[in-house]
């Protein structure tokens, strides 16, 4: 069972230069392995076979090469290894319909906050200046005239 946590950023750059340099069908070939469809390790726009190109920088960091069959229970890791040393990764994907979303008895479901249009601030009303009296529309004081 091979472990991941010795991989490096610097072997995993180290793997896809070689793969590079011998193209998909070479690097597979040199190494042993068979194309993965699936998981692909993606570097600056180009996508990678993960197995192989995890199997190889496992080489580079160890000594050892990770074979195939070493990846049934460790893919997770190594595609976490990949992430956390800053790589891309994609994964198959699956058609997964979302369950439906139920409210628990006797919960409310989440208000729409409601929107208030702020207070408009009215004019002072017009007072007559001797008894101080608001004003009529027409502007006279019905007491003083």
């Amino acid at each position: 069972m091979a472990t991941f946590s010795s991989v490096s950023r610097q072997n995993v750059l180290q793997a896809i230069a070689e793969y590079d340099s011998r193209g998909d069908t070479g690097f597979l070939d040199v190494y042993g392995f068979e194309p993965f469809p699936g998981y692909a390790l993606v570097h600056d726009g180009r996508s990678y076979d993960l197995r192989a190109v995890v199997g190889v920088a496992h080489r580079f960091a160890t000594g050892r090469l990770a074979t195939s069959e070493e990846f049934g229970s460790s893919r997770d890791g190594a595609v976490a290894i990949l992430r956390k040393r800053g790589f891309d990764v994609t994964e198959p994907a699956v058609a997964v319909r979302p369950a439906p979303v139920r409210a628990a008895r006797g919960s409310r479901a989440p208000r729409t906050p409601v929107v208030r249009a702020s207070a408009t601030r009215e004019a002072p009303s017009a007072t007559c200046p001797t008894c101080f009296m608001t004003l009529p529309a027409t502007g006279i004081c019905d007491e003083c005239g």
